[in-house]
């Protein structure tokens, strides 16, 4: 079965716009996974063969968006901002990747003096 699909925009920085628009051009449509004028919604088989190609192993496409998450947690990005971000309706799920090293929690006290 398909699963439902909920579309969404995601916002880029200007280097990760850049990087994608030298990988592939991504044209007007503003979709990063496209083919021939339309979006791919399942990258399964592509994601499984770049993993096999690169020989990368136990690595997860889902594995980028806890990247993502930690990053903007030690950017001390406000929580309602990381919530939109991750497109989470609940509070709750925002807070399960809210987490961050002890180092920096401990930066983040020293910036109050």
């Amino acid at each position: 079965t398909k699963r439902n699909l909920i579309k969404r925009n995601i916002p880029l920085n200007n280097e990760a716009y850049n990087a994608l628009a030298k990988w592939q051009n991504i044209g007007l449509s503003g979709y990063v996974f496209n083919k021939e004028d339309s979006h791919i919604t399942d990258i399964t088989g592509t994601w499984r063969s770049l993993m096999t190609k690169s020989s990368i192993s136990d690595f997860r496409f889902h594995d980028l968006r806890h990247h993502f998450a930690s990053k903007l947690v030690m950017a001390s990005i406000d929580l309602n901002t990381f919530r939109k971000l991750l497109g989470h309706s609940d509070l709750k799920m925002t807070l399960r990747y809210a987490h961050s090293a002890p180092e920096h929690k401990s930066s983040v006290v020293n910036l109050i003096g």
